[in-house]
């Protein structure tokens, strides 16, 4: 595979190679003869307007397949583009045939002069077109087709059994000449630390509760993630709020495109 992409290589750029030579020979050939017409037919005293009267033709060639080349890079037709190239082709050839004869007789001139008078022309168009194909294949080639992404699908995760809060009774200590209390006695959580404050969860338990809440109402906001967790006898910070919410957009984005849990 190495070998044969080294070979393909090394052929187009002989081939390139080989077209910029032939495009840059014809164009040099058509604009000089286009020169010795002008200075034949009103521009000899001028020798720098007769150099510069070939390029109101050959510069529309230039552009013409500049502009096809952007329109195909772009996948539309241009149709502008096409009429300055063929505008500029057909005048510099038909220029070019009929300044072999000039104003003399046009039946002593040999057809084979009509045929050298056109060829520079016609292969300087041919050999740009395909200089032009080359440069639209190498960018195309160049540019891959965007991979879409599998959207990954929401799966409701498995509600987990929360464990009841085991509740310890204090136990009345028996003395003596006491007063048993009319009342029971306090029912104290394992999970609330002394000074009744809610104990803070770990961060896999805060994104288990914002997935089982995303679940539950097709949405997860930061309300509903901190009223989750008030309900559940948690806390959750501002800072621990952001991270959870952070692990959990992916899900929230992916809800949000397949609609609300129906059940």
């Amino acid at each position: 595979m190495t070998t044969k992409q080294t070979a393909e290589r090394y052929t187009l750029i002989a081939a390139g190679t080989v077209i910029v030579a032939l495009t840059a020979g014809g164009f040099w050939l058509s604009y000089a003869h286009l020169a010795e017409v002008a200075g034949q037919h009103g521009l000899k005293n001028s020798p720098v307007r007769q150099w510069a009267w070939p390029a109101t033709l050959d510069a529309f060639i230039i552009a013409g397949e500049l502009l096809m080349l952007r329109a195909g890079l772009r996948r539309v037709t241009d149709g502008w583009a096409i009429a300055l190239t063929a505008t500029g082709s057909a005048g510099s050839i038909a220029l070019n045939v009929a300044g072999v004869s000039g104003t003399g007789n046009a039946d002593t001139v040999p057809l084979l002069d009509y045929v050298v008078a056109a060829v520079p022309p016609t292969a300087a168009l041919l050999a740009f077109g395909v200089l032009m194909r080359q440069i639209h294949q190498l960018v195309d080639h160049s540019d891959p087709a965007p991979v879409q992404t599998p959207r990954r699908p929401v799966t409701a995760p498995a509600k987990h059994a929360e464990p009841p809060a085991e509740a310890i009774q204090l136990a009345e200590l028996p003395v003596a000449g006491s007063v048993q209390p009319s009342q029971p006695p306090p029912t104290v959580s394992e999970s609330r630390p002394r000074g009744g404050r809610p104990p803070k969860a770990t961060l896999a338990e805060l994104v288990e509760i914002g997935r089982i809440t995303l679940t539950e109402h097709g949405t997860l906001s930061r309300s509903l993630l901190r009223k989750a967790v008030k309900d559940r006898d948690l806390t959750i910070g501002s800072e621990r709020q952001t991270e959870v919410m952070e692990i959990l957009r992916p899900d929230i984005e992916a809800a949000a495109q397949t609609g609300p849990n129906s059940g």
